[in-house]
C-alpha cells in the first residue's frame, strides 16, 4: 500500500489541525493504520493507531484527550484530528500501515508515507 500524508502546517498553541492520509494499492481495510511523529533530534514515536475495522483505537499518553484517530475504509483514508496543540507537538508526522489487526509498535508497520510537518508556536 502507498501512503500520502497531508494537512500539516503552522498553528499557534491551543489551535487545531487535521491530518489526512490517503492510501492506494492493495486492500486498505486489510491494514491497521497508525500515525507516528519525529521531532528534530528525537526518535520516531507512536502517536495513534486504529484497527482494520476502525472499532479499536489507541493513542499515546502524551496526546490522550487531545488527538483522535479515525478512518474511512470507503475512501481509503485515515485521519488524525489534533486539538489543543502544544509547542511540544511540533514534529514531522508520518502515517503508516501494518498487516497486524492492531499495532502500536513502529517495527510492526511495514509501509510509510512521506511525512507532513506540524509546527506549533507559543
Amino acid at each position: 500500500v502507498q501512503l500520502q500524508a497531508s494537512g500539516g502546517g503552522s498553528v499557534q498553541a491551543g489551535g487545531s489541525l487535521r491530518l489526512s492520509c490517503a492510501a492506494s494499492g492493495r486492500s486498505f481495510s486489510g491494514y491497521c493504520m497508525g500515525w507516528f511523529r519525529q521531532a528534530p533530534g528525537n526518535e520516531r514515536e507512536f502517536v495513534a493507531a486504529v484497527s482494520r475495522s476502525g472499532s479499536v483505537t489507541d493513542v499515546a499518553d502524551a496526546v490522550k484527550g487531545r488527538f483522535t484517530i479515525s478512518r474511512d475504509n470507503a475512501k481509503n483514508a485515515v485521519y488524525l484530528q489534533m486539538n489543543s496543540l502544544k509547542p511540544e507537538d511540533t514534529a514531522v508526522y508520518y502515517c503508516a500501515a501494518s498487516r497486524f489487526i492492531m499495532a502500536t509498535r513502529r517495527g510492526h508497520f511495514s509501509s510509510w508515507g512521506q511525512g507532513t510537518l506540524v509546527t506549533v508556536s507559543s
